[in-house]
């Protein structure tokens, strides 16, 4: 990265091409090019601790503020709007696009679920289990959308209209961390402490694969344009298949530590890479 304390934590494939992420410690967003040409842009509220990061309905980038409290929207040129949250919507960490056509964002600070219309407009639901830890958010198969809990150790179901259920893992303390739609019509995640990749279905049914690693510690997964879940795993890139089969793909670069993972346009694989201050790429 050009700005070496950049910690690119979230990446997300743009509309115009490019894949865009977020860099925590720089407080900015990032762009790069399939050809690896990268760009930066300062957020203008200082040390937000800019985080997750998805396309928009509107031909935009939207990220979270995880200190700033703030959802912020990047064009493709890197001109920058901020919207502050409202009341217990606050620690915005995970978003993605709901099947509405909102942004759907998880918050850990007040524990809710909330959406904001592209207009500016915003509202959020509680989550029923207190200090559940929300991470990460996705659209699923079923209309609905999908989240990780980290301490509550449940995967979290919400409609459009906010009606929400949960459904708890079998053992405790799996630290649940990315999750993702997968092409079989399950919602695919990953448990960082539990060294597995788990699946759920639309009716809350859980099966675990246990990753072959005794260093495991999966973060994110994306279905990728093979059929199979993708993640980041402690020193590679692993790979599920719909009926479990792990492998694994080891990082070469020393002192690696990939983050978040997404599809690019060029149907390759794109990884960001805190310990190495990289942005990286997989081809399949």
């Amino acid at each position: 990265m050009p700005t070496w304390q950049s910690d690119p934590i979230d990446i997300a494939a743009g509309p115009d091409g490019n894949l865009w992420f977020t860099e925590m410690q720089a407080n900015k967003i990032g762009c790069i090019t399939t050809d690896g040409v990268v760009s930066e842009f300062p957020v203008p509220t200082g040390s937000c601790s800019p985080y997750g990061i998805t396309s928009g309905p509107d031909g935009n980038l939207w990220f979270t503020e995880l200190t700033g409290a703030r959802v912020g929207r990047i064009t493709t040129a890197g001109v920058i709007k901020e919207y502050k949250l409202p009341g217990d919507l606050k620690g915005p960490i995970g978003i993605t696009l709901g099947p509405d056509g909102n942004l759907w964002l998880t918050g850990t600070t007040g524990n809710d679920v909330g959406y904001l219309v592209p207009g500016g407009s915003i509202g959020y639901f509680p989550v029923p289990t207190p200090t559940s830890g929300l991470e990460q958010i996705t659209a699923g198969p079923d209309g609905n959308l999908w989240f990780s809990e980290s301490d509550g150790n449940r995967i979290g179901r919400v409609s459009i209209d906010g009606t929400i259920s949960e459904f708890a893992l079998p053992k405790p303390n799996s630290g649940l961390a990315g999750i993702a739609a997968g092409s079989d019509g399950n919602l695919w995640f990953v448990e960082s402490i539990g060294k597995k990749i788990g699946r759920i279905t639309p009716t809350g049914e859980i099966t675990e694969f246990p990753i072959p690693a005794k260093n495991s510690s999966p973060a994110r997964i994306v279905s990728g344009p093979d059929g199979n879940l993708w993640f980041t795993d402690a020193g590679a890139i692993g790979r599920i298949t719909p009926t479990g089969a792990i492998t694994l793909f080891p990082i070469s670069v020393s002192g690696n530590c990939p983050g978040d993972i997404a599809i690019g346009p060029d149907g390759n694989i794109w990884f960001t890479d805190v310990g190495t201050k990289a942005i990286g790429r997989m081809t399949l």
